[in-house]
């Protein structure tokens, strides 16, 4: 579960990175936009997307956020992505998440769907 200070950071328009496999097990890092929702976290992509497709073959997944005003602040997550909401309801949640960092909803063309992911480690470095 995520706790207090992991939610805040999460909630907050700081942009996380993603680490997914790649099909021959490597790792692939991207920066995301993301969000929490319950006890998830949320984030969206193109489901023909490199990460979109590593998680398709493997649910697991690394994730890290840093306060974007406080740079020495950040979460790491580890855990599986448990959904994946595409359509009219996957929409309403990318306009959510997109909203939150540019304030507007997501202009639409290619495809996107949301994915969420159920936390199964998380850690709150501190430093200094």
């Amino acid at each position: 579960m995520l706790n207090d200070e992991a939610r805040a950071l999460f909630a907050g328009p700081n942009i996380a990175h993603i680490a997914t496999l790649l099909p021959d097990g490597g790792p692939h890092s991207v920066p995301v936009m993301i969000d929490v929702d319950g006890e998830d976290l949320v984030f969206f992509t193109s489901p023909n997307s490199r990460k979109g497709r590593n998680l398709g073959a493997d649910d697991r997944i690394a994730i890290s956020v840093t306060d974007r005003e406080n740079l020495v602040r950040s979460a790491l997550v580890r855990g599986r992505v448990v959904k994946r909401i595409g359509g009219e309801a996957g929409w309403e949640i990318v306009d959510r998440i997109f909203a939150k960092y540019t304030g507007g909803p997501y202009p639409r063309g290619e495809d996107r769907e949301a994915f969420f992911v159920e936390p199964a480690h998380v850690s709150v470095p501190t430093f200094g």
